[in-house]
Formats: structure tokens, C-alpha cells, sequence
């Protein structure tokens, strides 16, 4: 009692120190194993009362069962890894012995004992097989990597996305099946592991904005990736769950220190024919792990640390030193042009530009883990684990004409200073603590968990915020700038998550129930605040010299002739602080219930239904003018809106039925699926983009026209108008539809694995899915067409017809009303565009996939695999509302009623084959080759299907 005691006493400092410390979380993910099967007699009758013990040898760590009235057995709650000696004894019968078992994450071990009658005293020892494909629990679509194939397969970026594209369902970039790869649910230990906002993503997982592995891949035992797993414990996702277990200490002192370098002489200069430039980079990644006992058999910690420096160019353009011809690095910017301009700019007004030339692009990165595993007794375990990453990233300066004119940058047309670019920064915190626990015949598991991320940018200009400079060449083109960078200032992101669950299984004769809950606390600060450093654009330098200089000699004057665009961002409202944030507060429950039935040794039949539903917090901010107006809906029909309402309070319901049918009754013929609802989170950033647009948070002033009275100054508040509340001049406003709902998705799977000669095992894999709601954006500030093209295009067409349908005159205080692009454009009500987020139920996909695989034995593993499919969406959203309805998606007819398109970012077909092989305890080969993903579609290819190729550009439809 009293390691019971001890145990509760750190479970719950275990949870206080969560919350108090800025880390941690917890999640819907798997962190154990199973084992389960049944024992019979020599006759082949079940025995019930027969005790099953299995102790995992590395560190003693024991478990125990007892056989149900039909003679079967389940160990849950059990540490991933081995071996494992699992014992079946019963007094009267001889006790029979299975070693060299080692269990999968997720996957419940079948092992069936025939103990005989007993003459004398007698122990049968044999050598068990391990498998984690021939499994009762194995009904959905999965792949296993385990710790053998973690510390041989070779990687370049140290990612777990290197990993998880040994699944044959992996479709690029992180998707699985056809999905967006955020609508995946990444969990490590259990914890939820997410890039839960949306923004920056490239796999849809931490990472991605620096590119630096948040936990390394030597502290990982195994992963997991579940494309359609029928138990509903498992949910937050209509993509895949990938879930991952870190290591732990054992009874034996292990060790390592090791550094891995790339340089650009690892890369290759040829593509198809064509050289390949890869600059002058160096990669150091320097790292060390350790692991053992701090109570031999009860207490045990583990701990890693890596370092990682890469160097490289941020551009190799490089300024011309006058002469030169343009063309490949060489830029037509003039390198005197450029430091005359430093040193202008350096002299006159303290502004300190960098270097333009040779400028290096930084990422340093130190992820670092410890965790601890408290064995209690045979019916108690306790983990925590807590790691932390520190990275960032430069990243070049946006091109983008929204502040400031459009710019060519990474081109020969355009060069611009280090301190005119930006940083992006990824900073996580993250702890979770588990208590795994027996009592009866029931078991309990039970989550609690905090997460702390930073994804601001770090602006590398200088604060306070000098202004954004366009210079352009004369002829209309951008030639270089310089100032904070147009997006970066204030431009924060953070956010917390907290989660609870809690999991009960009651083992009962040919059953096992399976109840619980789980509740999440979401809450992000998010600030996209551009603009607020005021940005002016000039023709020539020598407009800027001119209007600078009149500054130096006049600063109070009034008027210049020189810019030919000024913007500034200002706040609206008395008392804002700078900058406005944009809160966002997201609880997510659920609960489920699950029953195992197996009617037949060889049948098991998985029957449950969960529940999901979110409240958001009342964050938003009301625009009592905009819900007086009247927009356009997708069928025609008039509708308002209420921009202070966030998406409501509605269940989602996911039932899902699986099997899994031995055919032949001997594990080498297993036929397997299932049919259910799935559903998931959206992005965050698709409900936040509708707090931070609405109209009252802050104003815009852009002038193309009336810039004289906008004389160039170093201080970015001298145009701002004070706050004196009520909503902008103009515009844009991005609403949630009132019946908006979360992704759903309906999956089917069937599936049948093999077993081989020579030790193979062979799997195909069906997989359908229909989804019940998806995302599709209108802007329902657009009025109907009122013309169409004639002839073989007769796509509608946006023109104006005098006297009919006036163009739209949109200048301050001047606006004429509706017009041709614009129901509402009058003064005080000058909306730009409404983009309304809603649902529909178009999206589509199939896929068939198969693998050959043969687990690691003598050094050797090898996996061969295939998949072909399709998948079609109305949409696929970005992270802006205004580019998932306009330049990210543009569609060939309405764009207020998209058609179905091939999806961009699934792929048809992918053939991936690896082979891993290990000679000694640190001693590797790396001659192992990674699946890679299918190469880029032909020009051909991406005419047909890309959705960036739908034909009619929204804007283009307008004339």
C-alpha cells in the first residue's frame, strides 16, 4: 500500500507541476501494447482460472492476468519493446513458458499456451513469435516502425515524417489517403503533438515552421500510423493517427554521443539533365542519450539532447558589380547602387540595412527529453515525460503587393537587405503524465498533459519598426527595398493546450468493454498586425533621395510629390493595446464506449460509438454595421450574418464497427475491416481569421491616390489617425456560416495480410472515403453574373455594361454602391470581399494499397509496398480565407460553387521499397534506400489535374 500511496502522491504532483510549468499535453493517442489469447488443455478445452504473467526482461517490469471463463486472457496497459517472457500456469498443470516476445505499439499480441496435465513439477520453455500484423485487434488499415527499423533506416532530416512515409497509404508532404495533412492527429506518448493553429505547414506536424525535429529520433522506440483504426478511443482526425512512444530506462546503463554532418558535397548537381545549384551549406547535429535504473526493477529515467547548427544561404542572388550580364546568381541590382543606399540611410536616419550580398540563412535547434517510468506493483505504472525545442529559422521577405508594390523576390530583377527579411520561430513545451492500472478484471489508463508553442516571427529589423521602402526601376517594376519587413511585425503566435482522458476496459467472458472520456483546452493569442511600420513605394531611388531629403530639410512639411503609394495599419478602438490580439478559446469533449466481441476463436468483432463536441469561447468581435447587410449565398439567396458568432455548440457522432477473421484458423490467412464515421479538428486559424476580420479591430489606409499629402517619414505613427472607435472605412470580412460544422469523414476499409514463404508477409488494403463535412469558402459580397462569354467559353462573366452594372468606384467617401464585383460598396459600409466558411459534402476518395514486408530478423528487414489512388475535393483551403477561396483554389465556372477536381496534394501512385539491415550494436549500414515520394507530374499532368490549373481564375472572369 504504501508504493500505492507514493504513486498517487506523484501522479498528482506529476499533474501540479503541469500545470505550473509551462509545458506539457496529453491526448487521444496509444502509448501501450497488449497481450492477449487463450490457454487450453492438451484436449484442446479452455482453462479458466490460469494465471499469465509476463515480465519484460530489460527491466523487470512485471504484468499479470487471469483466464476469463472461455479460457482467453488480456494484459493491457503494457510497455511497448521487449523481450517479454510471458508464463501460463494453473496448479495441476504443467506451466508452460514464452520467451522473445516483443510487443507493437497499439497492437494487442496474440499468444496461446496448451498447458498438459502434470506428473511432476515441469516448465515448458518455448521461443514465442512476435508479430504485429496477425493480431485479433488488427482491423483497420496500419504500420508499425519499430526501434531495430528506427536506428537503421537512414534520414536526412531527422523527422518523424521520414518514418512515416513507410506507410503505403502516405501521400506526400504528410498526407495519408488522400486528406490534408492537418487533418492528421499526431500523439507522443500519448500527447497530443499537433500544429494545432494550421499555419506554416508543410507535413501538418511540429516542425515544419524550422524545420527542426522537436524530439529526436534516436529517443523514439516506436511509431505507429493508424489510416482506419476502428477503435473509437482513437479520434481527432479524418487523416491518419500517428502515434509515437518515447524510450525509457531500463535495469542495463546505456549510452551514446555521437555528431552527423551534411554539406553541399552530399547533394547532387544534375536533374533530368539539367544542373542544380545547392549552394554552400553545413548541417552539425551533435547529440547524446542515456538510459537506466534508478531503482533496479522500479524506477527508471531516460534523458536525450541534441544540438543542431545548418548554415546556408538565404539566396544566393548575388548584386552586380556593374557590367555583368544578368543572369543565373547574378541580379541586375547594382551592388553601388544598393551601399550608396545603406550608407544614406545609415547616416541620415540611424537605420541600420545589413548586407545585401552573401546573406546566410541561420537555423539552430535544441531539442532535449527526459522521461521516467515508476513501476509501483504489478497492477500500478506511472510515466512522465517532459521535452522542449528552441529553434528558428530566416526566412526571405515576402513578395507580396498587400504592403507595399509586388516584389520579384528570388529572382535576377530584385535584391534586397538582410534586415528587410524575418525570422520564424518554433518553441514548444510539452509534459504528460500516465498512470496505467489494474483492479479486478477492469483496467484503467488515465492521460493528463499541458503544451506550450510559439510560432511569432522574430523580426530582424529594428524595433521600434522603421518603415517598409518599395524603390522601384522606373518602368513599373520593384528593384529592391528595405525597412521591417512588410509581414512581421507583431505578428505573434501562441497557444496552450490542456487534456484530460480517462479509459476503462472490464474483461468479462467473450467481451471487453471499453468506456471513457477525454476533455481538451485550447487557447491561442494570434496577432497579424502587418502594416503597422507604415510602408511608402517610390518609382526610382532618386524619388526616394528627393523625398528624404525634403524630410531632412522640412520635417513638418506637409506635402512631397515623390511616393507613389503610402499604407498604414492603425487600431480603432480607445484603449486597444498594440498589438490588437486576436484570443481564441476552444474546449473539446468527448466521450466513448466500445465492446470486443468474439463470438469465435477466430473472429473478433469491435463495435463503438464516440462523441466530440466543442464550445468556443465568445471571443470575437462584433460588427453591428456589417450584420445589418445583405450578402449573396451560394444558391442566390439573400442572407446575413452575424460576425460576432462563432462556430455553435454541436455533437459529432462517430460510430465505427470492425473484424478481424483467422480464415484458416492458424494465423496465416487474416481477413480484416470496418466501416465508421471519423472526425476532426479544423485548423484553428480557419475560426481565428474571422476574430481578426470583422472591421472593428483596426483600420487601413492605402493611397494610390491623394500621396502627396503623404511625405515620407522615419516614424511609422505619423499618419495614424487617433482611435476613436466605430468600424472601418473599408474592409474585408470573414464570417463562419451559422451551420458550419467540424470535418467528418465516412471510411471504409477492407483488408487481408499473408503469410509468405522465406518469413514474408504480404498485405492489400481497400480504403473509401465520402466526406460528410468539409470546408468550401464563398465570398457572398459578389453579386451574379450578368453576362456570360459566347462560343466555346461560356463561362460567366463579371464586365461592366454601361448603364446596366457600373463599375466599382471604391475610393474613400466616393463609393458609387453596388457594382460589378461589390453588393455592398458604399461609404462607411465599403466591404472588399465576405469569405464565409462553410460545409459540404462533395470530397471523395479511394485507394488500393499492398506491401510485402519481413520484420528484422538476423540484421535484416525488408518492406516493399504500392498504392494507387484518387481523391477529389471542391477546395482545398490555405491558412487565409481570401486564398482558399480565390488564388489557392481558382475554379473554372462560379466560383461561389466549385466542382470536383483532382486533389492537388494526393498522388496516384507511389511504389515505396526499403531494406534495412544492422551488423553489430553501433555498427550500421546505410546502404538502405527510403521510399520516395512519386516525382513531380508532367507539365501534361499538371495541365489536367492541378487545381491550380482549374481553368478560369476567379479574377480573370472579371472584367
Amino acid at each position: 500500500m504504501n508504493h500505492l500511496r507514493i504513486a498517487r502522491v506523484l501522479a498528482l504532483l506529476g499533474c501540479c507541476a503541469l500545470l505550473l510549468s509551462p509545458a506539457g499535453a496529453s491526448a487521444q493517442g496509444v502509448t501501450t501494447a497488449a497481450i492477449t489469447g487463450l490457454v487450453k488443455d492438451a484436449s484442446g478445452g479452455v482453462i479458466p482460472g490460469a494465471t499469465v504473467s509476463a515480465v519484460h526482461q530489460p527491466s523487470g517490469t512485471s504484468y499479470e492476468a487471469v483466464t476469463q471463463g472461455d479460457g482467453r486472457f488480456t494484459i493491457p496497459g503494457m510497455r511497448v519493446g521487449g523481450p517479454y517472457t510471458v508464463t501460463a500456469q494453473l496448479s495441476g498443470f504443467t506451466t508452460e513458458a514464452k520467451n522473445g516476445i516483443t510487443l507493437t505499439l497499439g497492437v494487442a499480441q496474440d499468444v496461446e499456451f496448451s498447458l498438459k496435465v502434470a506428473t511432476i513439477a515441469e516448465t515448458i520453455t518455448v521461443v514465442g513469435i512476435s508479430d504485429p500484423v496477425f493480431s485479433t485487434s488488427h482491423t483497420g488499415a496500419a504500420t508499425a516502425v519499430m526501434r531495430e527499423d528506427l536506428a537503421t533506416l537512414p534520414t536526412i532530416s531527422g523527422r518523424i515524417t521520414d518514418i512515416t512515409r513507410l506507410t503505403p497509404q502516405y501521400g506526400g508532404s504528410g498526407t495519408f489517403a488522400g486528406q490534408d495533412n492537418r487533418a492528421n492527429n499526431v500523439t507522443v506518448d500519448g500527447s497530443y503533438f499537433n500544429n494545432s493553429f494550421g499555419l506554416g505547414t508543410t507535413t501538418g506536424g511540429i516542425g515544419d515552421r524550422t524545420g527542426v525535429a522537436p524530439i529526436s529520433l534516436e529517443a523514439i522506440e516506436q511509431v505507429q500510423v493508424n489510416v482506419a483504426p476502428y477503435d473509437v478511443r482513437q479520434g481527432s482526425f479524418v487523416g491518419a493517427g500517428v502515434n509515437t512512444v518515447t524510450r525509457s530506462g531500463t535495469n542495463t546503463i546505456t549510452a551514446s554521443v555521437y555528431r552527423r554532418m551534411r554539406n553541399e558535397s552530399y547533394v547532387g548537381t544534375d536533374a533530368a539533365g539539367l544542373a542544380f545549384n545547392p549552394g554552400t551549406f553545413t548541417t552539425y547535429t551533435t547529440g547524446a542519450w542515456a538510459g537506466g535504473p534508478i531503482v533496479k526493477n522500479k524506477l527508471f529515467a531516460f534523458g536525450a539532447y541534441e544540438k543542431q547548427d545548418d548554415t546556408r544561404p538565404l539566396t544566393t542572388f548575388q548584386s552586380n558589380p556593374g557590367g555583368a550580364p544578368v543572369g543565373g546568381n547574378t541580379t541586375r541590382v547594382l551592388g553601388s547602387d544598393l551601399s550608396a543606399l545603406s550608407s544614406f540611410l545609415s547616416s541620415k536616419f540611424n537605420y541600420d540595412t545589413g548586407p545585401f550580398d552573401n546573406v546566410s540563412r541561420l537555423t539552430p535547434g535544441k531539442p532535449w527529453m527526459l522521461k521516467g517510468d515508476y513501476n509501483v506493483n504489478g497492477a500500478n505504472k506511472v510515466t512522465f515525460r517532459y521535452n522542449q525545442l528552441d529553434s528558428s529559422t530566416d526566412v526571405n521577405q515576402s513578395g507580396s503587393s498587400s504592403l507595399g508594390t509586388s516584389r520579384p523576390t528570388l529572382s535576377t530583377q530584385f535584391l534586397t537587405f538582410s534586415n528587410s527579411n524575418y525570422q520564424i520561430l518554433e518553441n514548444l513545451r510539452s509534459g504528460v503524465g500516465e498512470w496505467n492500472s489494474v483492479f479486478g478484471n477492469m483496467t484503467n489508463n488515465l492521460l493528463v498533459g499541458f503544451t506550450h508553442q510559439d510560432e511569432s516571427r522574430g523580426d530582424k529589423g529594428q524595433v521600434p519598426a522603421f518603415p517598409f521602402v518599395v524603390i522601384g526601376d522606373g518602368a513599373g517594376s520593384a528593384y529592391t527595398s528595405f525597412g521591417n519587413e512588410p509581414f512581421t511585425p507583431f505578428n505573434l503566435l501562441r497557444y496552450n493546450t490542456f487534456q484530460v482522458q480517462d479509459s476503462v476496459t472490464k474483461f468479462a467472458t467473450n467481451h471487453s468493454i471499453t468506456f471513457g472520456g477525454n476533455i481538451e483546452k485550447f487557447h491561442s493569442d494570434n496577432s497579424f498586425y502587418f502594416g503597422i511600420q507604415s510602408a511608402y513605394s517610390y518609382d526610382t531611388l532618386a524619388d526616394f533621395y528627393a523625398d528624404a531629403n525634403g524630410f531632412l530639410a522640412n520635417p513638418n512639411r506637409t506635402v512631397s510629390a515623390a511616393p507613389n503609394r503610402f499604407q498604414v495599419k492603425y487600431l480603432l478602438q480607445p484603449g486597444q493595446t498594440t498589438p490588437p490580439m486576436q484570443p481564441l478559446d476552444v474546449i473539446y469533449a468527448g466521450g466513448y464506449v466500445q465492446d470486443e466481441w468474439r463470438p469465435k476463436t477466430n473472429l473478433t468483432v469491435t463495435a463503438g460509438i464516440r462523441f466530440d463536441v466543442p464550445k468556443f469561447g465568445n471571443t470575437a468581435f462584433d460588427n453591428p454595421v456589417a450584420d445589418t447587410l445583405t450578402f449573396r449565398d451560394q444558391d442566390g439567396s439573400p442572407v446575413k450574418y452575424n460576425t460576432g458568432a462563432l462556430p455553435g455548440t454541436t455533437p459529432y457522432w462517430s460510430p465505427r464497427v470492425g473484424f478481424n477473421y483467422d480464415a484458416t484458423n492458424d494465423q496465416k490467412t487474416q481477413v480484416r475491416g470496418g466501416t465508421g464515421l471519423f472526425s476532426g479538428k479544423p485548423p484553428y486559424v480557419w475560426i481565428s481569421n474571422q476574430i481578426g476580420n470583422t472591421g472593428v479591430l483596426y483600420g487601413f489606409l492605402d493611397s494610390n491616390s491623394f500621396v502627396s499629402t503623404y511625405p515620407f517619414n522615419p516614424s511609422p505613427d505619423k499618419y495614424k489617425p487617433a482611435a476613436t472607435g466605430g468600424t472601418a472605412a473599408s474592409y474585408e470580412l470573414d464570417v463562419t456560416d451559422n451551420s458550419f460544422r467540424f470535418p467528418q469523414t465516412w471510411r471504409t476499409n477492407v483488408g487481408v495480410d499473408r503469410r509468405l514463404p522465406w518469413g514474408l508477409i504480404g498485405t492489400l488494403d481497400y480504403i473509401y472515403n465520402r466526406d460528410l463535412n468539409a470546408p468550401v469558402y464563398v465570398n457572398a459580397n459578389l453579386p451574379a453574373a450578368d453576362t456570360a462569354y459566347t462560343g466555346v467559353d461560356n463561362r460567366p462573366r463579371w464586365a461592366v455594361i454601361p448603364g446596366v452594372v457600373p463599375a466599382c468606384v471604391t475610393a474613400l467617401g466616393s463609393e458609387n454602391g453596388p457594382c460589378v464585383t461589390k453588393i455592398n460598396n458604399l461609404p462607411g459600409k465599403n466591404i472588399t470581399a465576405a469569405y464565409v466558411i462553410k460545409n459540404q459534402n462533395q470530397n471523395r476518395s479511394w485507394n488500393v494499397s499492398g506491401a510485402v514486408t519481413k520484420p528484422m530478423s538476423r540484421g535484416l528487414a525488408f518492406k516493399g509496398g504500392f498504392n494507387y489512388g484518387v481523391s477529389r475535393s471542391l477546395v482545398e483551403p490555405s491558412s487565409t480565407a481570401g486564398s482558399s477561396w480565390g488564388s489557392a483554389n481558382p475554379i473554372v465556372f462560379d466560383p461561389n460553387n466549385p466542382a470536383l477536381a483532382r486533389q492537388g496534394s494526393a498522388f496516384s501512385s507511389r511504389r515505396p521499397t526499403r531494406t534495412s539491415t544492422s551488423a553489430g550494436a553501433r555498427r550500421r549500414s546505410r546502404r538502405s534506400t527510403m521510399p520516395t515520394p512519386t516525382p513531380p507530374p508532367s507539365a501534361t499532368d499538371r495541365a489536367m489535374y492541378s487545381p491550380a490549373t482549374r481553368t478560369a481564375i476567379r479574377s480573370a472572369a472579371t472584367t
